[in-house]
């Protein structure tokens, strides 16, 4: 029976995984409309980074997964070329296909034999456009001209020394972001799904991608949310987004009314920025520059806020 393959461009892989880091457990549809693909793409785009070990299905639902997938929230090209670059020393078409170039001196020939020789269900232009997409992207090939490719022999960046520095970017905004929380709170709620798209969110919009930044940081309001209700013995039920879960919450009379109306701002922010057409304007929000970089300390001051509420702290906004 012939192997799936399927053929995406680097940067489609890049973007979808890009999206599941920022939302876990979501379906094509909101891959496709986060990553500004068509659906038919974004599924595909999706399958590749499943096959090269940086996502993983669940149903109709989607997440990534792996140590290097959070590497690819960076706004910085060369961390995501890192990435790439060693997901790639393990993905098997790519290892042989680089191994065929270098003997035949043609990238199509060299598809066209490991389409047979692993037997793929794709035409050999497909198999031939992908890898060299992730190649080059990943500077694992380089152009020669004339439609030659070859595989780098020369230096290059060096991809763990990369990641390296990219983990102490990623350390830097873990450490705000726990600063922002205070460090008692910091030491309560997830790590993975509150401290870590926080800090992810806080690279977004130091680098003004203002969007994505409230977008991940508002998921990982509505996780904390999740984790509270569980504490406070809040039943969420059919609650969907952040002004839902706090309706729950106002209706337990759990959270001051003050500090429920901090919460809806930050949850009519984050519809705003994922919601794509809101029919009362007939157009969609833009996000600006500013919103971003103030909404992820908003969060954590919410999340920080609610904390003292929890604990029987004085009551701070």
């Amino acid at each position: 029976m012939p192997r799936p393959f399927s053929p995406a461009t680097a940067e489609q892989v890049v973007g979808v995984v890009e999206a599941l880091v920022i939302k876990p457990g979501s379906p094509a549809e909101f891959v496709s409309n986060f990553s500004d693909l068509p659906l038919d793409q974004a599924k595909t785009a999706i399958d590749l980074a499943v096959d090269l070990g940086l996502a993983v299905q669940s149903g109709a639902t989607y997440s990534a997964t792996g140590p290097l997938a959070r590497f690819l929230i960076t706004p910085n090209q060369s961390d995501k070329a890192s990435v790439l670059r060693l997901v790639l020393e393990s993905y098997e078409p790519f290892v042989r296909f680089r191994d065929r170039l270098a003997a035949t001196d043609s990238a199509s020939v060299a598809a066209q034999e490991i389409k047979v020789l692993m037997d793929l269900d794709v035409h050999r232009e497909k198999i031939k456009d992908t890898l060299i997409s992730l190649g080059t992207y990943t500077q694992a090939l380089v152009a020669r001209g004339g439609g030659k490719y070859k595989a780098r022999l020369g230096a290059s960046p060096n991809p763990l020394s990369v990641l390296a520095d990219a983990c102490d970017s990623q350390s830097s905004a873990e450490l705000a972001i726990k600063e922002a929380l205070g460090q008692s709170t910091a030491d309560r709620v997830s790590f993975a799904e509150v401290i870590t798209p926080l800090a992810n969110a806080l690279l977004k919009a130091q680098d003004d991608q203002a969007r994505d930044a409230v977008v991940a940081a508002g998921n990982a309001l509505e996780s904390y949310l999740t984790e509270l209700a569980v504490r406070m013995s809040v039943t969420l039920g059919n609650a969907p987004g952040i002004n839902a879960k706090l309706e729950k919450f106002a209706q337990a009379t759990k959270l001051p009314k003050k500090l429920i109306n901090v919460g809806k701002y930050l949850g009519h922010v984050r519809n705003g920025a994922d919601h794509g057409l809101d029919p009362e304007i007939n157009s969609s929000w833009s996000i600006r520059v500013n919103t971003g970089r103030e909404y992820v300390f908003v969060a954590c001051s919410f999340i920080a806020n609610a904390d003292a509420v929890e604990l029987s702290k004085p009551y701070t906004l």
